[in-house]
């Protein structure tokens, strides 16, 4: 169960900064002929979902730490 706290707090953190990468194709297609463009651009997450992820991981932790005891 720790590697799943971990793991979400990670992703919440990151999603912060690290934005994610993606591409576009736009064209026509005439025959046998594609003509098209691509275009890329990044872009960041939600902070909403940054922060659930981070809620998300800090509650499981606590869960976990209160399992144990």
């Amino acid at each position: 169960m720790l590697f799943a706290d971990v793991l979400l707090l990670v992703l919440g953190i990151a999603s912060f900064v690290v934005p994610i990468p993606r591409t576009q194709t736009v064209g026509i297609k005439v025959g046998n002929t594609n003509l098209g463009v691509q275009t890329g651009h990044s872009e960041r997450v939600s902070p909403i979902v940054s922060i659930v992820l981070i809620t998300g991981g800090i509650a499981l932790s606590i869960a976990d730490a209160r399992k144990k005891d």
